[in-house]
C-alpha cells in the first residue's frame, strides 16, 4: 500500500463476542422434539390428540406469559406491541384448549363453527396491531397513506391469487351453511391481512430491537403459513390433531415466546433507549441494507405483478373472469397509481429540499475561512475548498488529486499516521472526531518559497475516508514558543532563569553522566551592585547586568549553561569531563571560576563612564546522591563564604559550611523563642569620670539568659541577624533593638523616680535608626510616655557603614537632639567613616574603640594615636569615653591623655538593677594611683602591678579581679 493509503487505511475492528447459543439450542431441541413426535404419531391416537390440542395450548400460553412478563418489565415505546402479542397468543391458547376439551375430554368431534373458531379468528387482529406498533412510524400523513396503500397492494394481490386458486371454490362449496362458508373464508382473509402486514412492515421495522422484531415476524409468518395450509380444502378434510402441521404452530408459539428476550441475548441489542446504542446503530451501515432497500422499493410492483398473475390464471384456464378478482385487481392498480403519484410529489419536494441544502452547504464550505478537504481511503485528496488559496497559498485545483502524505512534513508524518489509525480503530460513538496538528507544505504566496505552515485539523469520518477541517495556527504556535521561552528565560538578560537552570541541573544529575562527580555549579554574586543602583540609577544597573550576562554567556563552554537567578545573582553549570582525581577536578573548576571572576570584575562602560564591580563565586561539586536543590544550596553557601572572606573571591564548598548554617539556624530558632518568651535581660555598666571616679552615666547591655544560667552577650547572638541575609533574621534583630531601647528607657525612668539621676546610654546602629522598623518620632514618643527628662538618654551610633546616607542620618539626629537626646559616636578610630560622621553629624560624646584602649599602655605608637584622637575631641568640646578599660594602667594612661570618662571591668562589669542601684548609691569608684606624689605617668612596656591605697595596706600590690566581658553569672533574684 502507498504512503497515502497507509495514512487512511482502516484497521480491522474487533467485533464483539458471539451471543450465547444455549437458548437457541434449547429452542431448536424443543421444537425438533415436538416435530419428531408429531411425525411418529406420538405412539397412540390419544397421546397425539393430547399433544396436538393441549400441547399447542401450552405453547401459546408460554408465549403469552413470556410477552406479558417482558411488557411488564420493559419501559420502551414498544411495550404495547408485546402486550398485544401476549393477547394474541392468549387467544390461541384458549382456542386450542377448547378444541382439546371437545376432542380429548369429551371425545366428540369439534362442531363447526365453535368457540374455538372465534378464538382463532381473534388471534390475527391483536397481532396485526402489534406489528403496526413495531413498525417505523411515518412522520407525515402521506407516509401513513403510503403504508396503507402498500398493505392493500400486498393484500389485494394475495387475495386475487388466493381467490383464483382456491377461495372461489370455498365460497361456492355445496352443502355448507352461510356461517360455515363465512368461517371458511374468514381464516384465509385474516391470514392474507396478517401476511400483508408482515410483508409491508418487514421493510419498515424500527432499527431498535431489530433482532426481537425479526424473531416476532418470523413467528407470525410461520403461524400464518400453517393457517394457510389448514384452510386448504384438501388438508382441512384430512386434518387430525397431533399431525406434523401442529409442529409448525408449536414452533411459531415457542419462537414468539423467545422473541422479546432476544433483545438481551443479541450483541449490540442491549434494550431500552440507550443513547450510545442508538448512536452506534445510526453510524453503522449493515451490509444487507442496500438489498433490503431495493426489495422495499420493489414490493408494490411485485404485488401488482402477483395480482396480474391471478387474473391471467383465470383467463388462461378459460374460466369466466370473477367479479371479485376483477374488482380487487382494479383497486390494486388504482392503489399503485395513487402511490406512484404520492411518491412523485415526495420526490419533487425532496429534490427541491436537497438542492436548497446543497446550495446552503456549498455556500458555507466555500465561504468558510477554514480549509475543508475530503481524502479518499487511498489518501488522495478528492475535494479542497477555495479557502486553500488564502490559507496555504495554493489553489484548490492544485491540491486536488495530491497525496495527503506528500503535503505533511516528514517529521510529523509518523505521528499523523498513528493518530489517524487510532482514530479509525475507535468506535464512532466514543470518539466522533479528533484533532491533529502538523506542519503543512505551503505555497510560494504564503512562504515566499518552499516553506511549512503549522496547521490544526479537525478530522471526521466520511464513507471510509476522512474530512479535514483545517486552519492556520502558525502565529499561535510562534506565540506559544515565545511564551515558553519567556517562562524559562530572564526577561532582561535572556539567560535561562532559575526554573530552567534547576531543570538542567536535575538532568545533569540524573542523566547518562550522573556518575561524573566533577560536574559543578558556580553561584555568582556581583559585589557593589546595589551601590551602582543607588548612585548611578537603576537603568545603569540594568545595563551592567546585561553586559555581565553577555560576558558570562560568552565565557562558559558550549556544553555548559549560564543563568540569571535574580537580582545580581548568576549561576553556571559546568559539566564534567570524566576526571576522577579530586585535586585535578578542583583545580580545573577553580581555574574556570577564577577566569569568570576576572572577566566579570573588569570595568563596565556605562553612559561614558567606567563602572567597577567585583564578583564573589561559590563552587559546589555534584556528590553522590545530592539533589539539584542541595547542589545549588551548597554553591550558595560557598558564595556567601566568599563574600564574608572579603568579596571578589572564589570559595569551594566544604561540609563545615553546612554545619555552620545549621548552627546559625538553631541559634536563630532559639533567638526567636527567646524574643517571644522574654528570656532577655538588660544589664547596665557604670560610666565613670576618670578625674573623680564618680558614676556619671550607665550603659545598657542586652544579655540572653541561657538554660545553664549564663548570660550571653550580643557578640554571640546578634551575629545571627548581622550575618544572616534573610529578612526574617533582620526582623528579629530589629525587634530585639526595639525591646532593648524600650526596656532601657523604662528602667531609666524608674531610677529617675527613685532619685538616681544618671543618664542611660543605649547602643543603636545607624541602619536601625533609619530602618522602617523604627518609625520616625517613635523615640520621642517613648520618652514622652515614660516622662524621661531631657538629657537622660544617650544614643550611641555603632554603625560605620559608608553606604549609609549621611544626609538622612543628619536630619534624624538633629530632630532627636531637639527632643533632648544626646548623641555619641561609638567605635571612634576604627574606620574612615567615623571621620566623615564626626565632620557632619551633631555629636556630643566620642567613644574610643576598644582596639585603641587595649594596647595604649604597651604601644607608644598607639599611645600617640589615641592621644591625638582625644585631643580632637577636646578641641571640638566633646566628652570622651574609653570603652574596654579593664586595667588600672589603662585608667592612669587615659586620664593622663585627657580622656574624661571610662567604662570597663577596671571599675565594674555589667550589673543587674539591684547591684546597679547599690553602685549608684555609693556614687563613685576608687581610682588607681602611683607611689610618690600621685603624678599620673604613662607607662609603656610590660604591665605593672598597681598599689591600691586603703584597700589592702600600703605595701599590697594586687591585680584587680578580671572577668571576661563575654559572659556574666546570673545574679540572685
Amino acid at each position: 500500500m502507498s504512503a497515502p493509503g497507509a495514512v487512511l487505511s482502516r484497521p480491522p475492528v474487533q467485533a464483539g463476542g458471539p451471543p450465547s447459543l444455549l437458548p437457541q439450542v434449547a429452542l431448536a431441541g424443543v421444537c425438533g422434539g415436538y416435530a419428531v413426535g408429531a411425525a411418529l404419531g406420538w405412539g397412540s391416537p390419544q397421546v397425539a390428540k393430547f399433544m396436538g390440542d393441549f400441547g399447542l395450548s401450552f405453547a401459546a400460553l408460554v408465549a403469552a406469559v413470556s410477552c406479558g412478563l417482558y411488557a411488564r418489565r420493559s419501559g420502551t415505546r414498544f411495550r404495547p406491541a408485546w402486550v398485544l402479542f401476549a393477547g394474541s397468543s392468549g387467544m390461541a391458547a384458549f382456542g386450542n384448549a377448547i378444541w382439546g376439551w371437545y376432542e380429548v375430554v369429551q371425545g366428540a368431534p369439534v362442531p363447526s363453527p365453535s368457540m374455538a373458531d372465534f378464538c382463532f379468528l381473534l388471534f390475527a387482529p391483536p397481532a396485526i396491531v402489534g406489528l403496526l406498533v413495531l413498525a417505523k412510524r411515518p412522520v407525515t400523513r402521506a407516509g401513513w397513506v403510503c403504508l396503507a396503500l402498500d398493505a392493500w397492494l400486498i393484500g389485494g394481490s394475495l387475495l386475487t391469487l388466493s381467490w383464483s386458486l382456491a377461495l372461489a371454490h370455498t365460497a361456492h362449496f355445496p352443502g355448507r351453511s352461510v356461517a360455515q362458508c363465512a368461517l371458511a373464508l374468514a381464516y384465509p382473509l385474516l391470514d392474507i391481512v396478517l401476511v400483508s402486514m408482515v410483508l409491508a412492515l418487514h421493510f419498515r421495522r424500527a432499527s431498535v430491537h431489530r433482532s426481537a422484531v425479526n424473531t416476532a415476524i418470523a413467528a407470525l409468518a410461520l403461524t400464518v403459513l400453517c393457517d394457510a395450509l389448514f384452510t386448504s380444502p384438501l388438508l382441512r378434510e384430512h386434518y387430525r390433531s397431533g399431525q406434523i402441521l401442529d409442529a409448525g404452530w408449536f414452533a411459531g408459539s415457542i419462537l414468539l415466546a423467545y422473541a422479546p428476550w432476544v433483545i438481551r441475548r443479541a450483541p449490540g441489542d442491549l434494550g431500552g433507549d440507550d443513547r450510545a446504542t442508538r448512536q452506534a446503530r445510526r453510524t453503522q451501515t449493515p451490509a444487507g441494507r442496500p438489498i433490503a432497500g431495493s426489495l422495499a422499493a420493489l414490493a408494490p410492483y411485485l404485488a401488482a405483478g402477483v395480482c396480474t398473475l391471478g387474473i391471467l390464471t383465470n383467463v388462461l384456464d378459460g374460466r369466466r373472469l370473477d367479479h371479485v378478482v376483477l374488482f380487487t385487481g382494479c383497486t390494486v392498480v388504482l392503489a399503485l397509481v395513487v402511490r406512484q403519484g404520492i411518491m412523485l410529489l415526495d420526490n419533487l419536494t425532496l429534490t427541491q429540499e436537497l438542492a436548497q441544502k446543497e446550495n446552503h452547504f456549498r455556500s458555507l464550505v466555500q465561504g468558510s475561512s477554514d480549509v475543508i478537504m475530503i481524502a479518499a481511503p487511498t489518501g488522495v485528496l478528492r475535494y479542497v475548498s477555495p479557502a486553500a488559496a488564502g490559507v496555504y497559498g495554493r489553489d484548490a485545483e492544485e491540491l486536488v488529486g495530491s497525496e495527503l502524505a506528500s503535503l505533511i512534513h516528514p517529521e510529523d508524518l509518523g505521528r499523523v499516521v498513528h493518530e489517524v489509525r487510532r482514530f479509525l480503530a475507535a468506535p464512532p460513538d466514543v470518539e466522533p472526531t479528533t484533532r491533529i496538528e502538523c506542519r503543512f507544505r505551503a505555497g510560494a504566496r504564503r512562504s515566499g518559497g518552499d516553506g511549512w505552515l503549522n496547521v490544526e485539523s479537525t478530522v471526521n469520518r466520511h464513507h471510509g475516508g476522512l474530512i479535514f477541517n483545517s486552519r492556520d495556527v502558525t502565529e499561535r504556535v510562534r506565540l506559544q514558543a515565545q511564551l515558553q521561552h519567556n517562562a524559562s528565560h530572564d526577561a532582561l538578560t535572556d539567560l535561562p532563569n532559575r526554573a530552567l537552570f534547576t531543570e538542567r541541573v536535575s538532568k545533569a544529575l540524573t542523566g547518562r553522566r550522573a556518575g561524573d562527580h566533577d560536574t559543578a555549579v558556580l553561584y555568582i554574586d556581583l559585589d557593589g551592585f546595589k551601590q551602582v543602583n543607588d548612585t548611578i540609577g537603576h537603568q545603569a544597573g540594568d545595563d551592567l547586568l546585561i553586559q555581565a550576562a553577555k560576558r558570562l554567556g560568552d565565557s562558559v563552554r558550549a556544553g555548559d549553561i549560564a543563568a540569571r537567578l535574580g537580582g545580581d545573582e548568576f549561576a553556571a553549570l559546568i559539566t564534567g569531563d570524566g576526571t576522577c582525581d579530586p585535586s585535578a577536578r578542583e583545580f580545573r573548576i577553580h581555574e574556570i571560576a577564577d577566569r569568570l571572576r576576572i572577566k566579570l570584575s573588569e570595568p563596565y562602560r556605562i553612559d561614558g563612564r567606567d563602572v567597577r564591580v567585583a564578583a564573589s563565586i561559590g563552587v559546589a561539586f555534584a556528590e553522590p546522591g545530592i539533589t539539584p536543590a542541595g547542589l545549588m544550596r551548597n554553591a550558595d553557601l560557598a558564595m556567601y563564604r566568599a563574600k564574608q572572606a572579603g568579596k571578589g573571591r572564589v570559595e569551594l564548598y566544604a561540609p563545615q559550611m553546612q554545619a555552620e548554617v545549621a548552627r546559625r539556624a538553631e541559634l536563630a530558632t532559639k533567638l526567636r523563642t527567646a524574643l517571644h518568651e522574654g528570656e532577655f535581660a538588660l544589664l547596665h555598666q557604670p560610666v565613670v569620670e576618670l578625674a573623680t571616679g564618680r558614676v556619671t552615666a550607665v550603659a545598657a547591655h542586652t544579655r540572653w539568659r541561657s538554660a545553664q544560667g549564663i548570660l550571653f552577650t550580643p557578640a554571640e547572638f546578634l551575629r545571627v541577624g548581622d550575618r544572616g541575609r534573610s529578612t526574617e533574621d533582620g526582623d528579629r534583630t530589629a525587634e530585639l533593638c526595639r525591646w532593648q531601647l524600650e526596656a532601657a528607657v523604662e528602667q531609666a525612668a524608674a531610677r529617675h523616680r527613685a532619685g538616681y539621676q544618671v543618664p542611660v546610654a543605649v547602643r543603636l546602629s545607624a541602619r536601625r535608626l533609619l530602618d522602617r522598623a523604627l518609625p520616625p518620632k517613635s523615640i520621642e514618643s517613648l520618652l514622652a510616655r515614660h516622662a524621661l527628662p531631657s538629657g537622660a538618654l544617650l544614643l550611641e551610633l555603632s554603625d560605620s557603614d559608608p553606604r549609609i546616607p549621611l544626609d538622612e542620618l543628619e536630619r534624624r539626629l538633629v530632630a532627636l537632639r531637639r527632643a533632648g537626646v544626646r548623641i555619641a559616636l561609638d567605635g571612634f578610630g576604627s574606620g574612615y567613616a567615623a571621620i566623615s560622621a564626626l565632620r557632619r553629624l551633631p555629636i556630643d560624646v566620642l567613644r574610643l574603640d576598644r582596639g585603641l584602649v587595649d594596647g595604649v599602655v604597651e604601644s607608644a605608637r598607639l599611645h600617640k594615636i589615641t592621644s591625638g584622637l582625644l585631643r580632637i575631641a577636646s578641641d571640638l568640646g566633646m566628652q570622651s569615653v574609653a570603652d574596654g578599660v579593664d586595667l588600672p594602667e589603662q585608667v592612669l594612661a587615659l586620664r593622663a591623655m585627657g580622656c574624661t570618662h571610662g567604662q570597663g571591668v577596671a571599675f565594674s562589669g555589667p550589673l543587674d538593677e539591684h547591684r546597679l542601684r547599690r553602685a549608684l548609691t555609693r556614687d563613685s569608684y576608687p581610682l588607681p594611683t602611683l607611689p610618690g606624689e600621685g603624678r599620673a605617668v604613662v607607662l609603656s612596656g610590660s604591665r605593672l602591678p598597681v598599689r591600691h591605697g586603703g584597700v589592702a595596706g600600703p605595701d599590697a600590690l594586687v591585680h584587680p579581679p578580671l572577668r571576661p566581658n563575654s559572659e556574666t553569672s546570673v545574679p540572685p533574684t
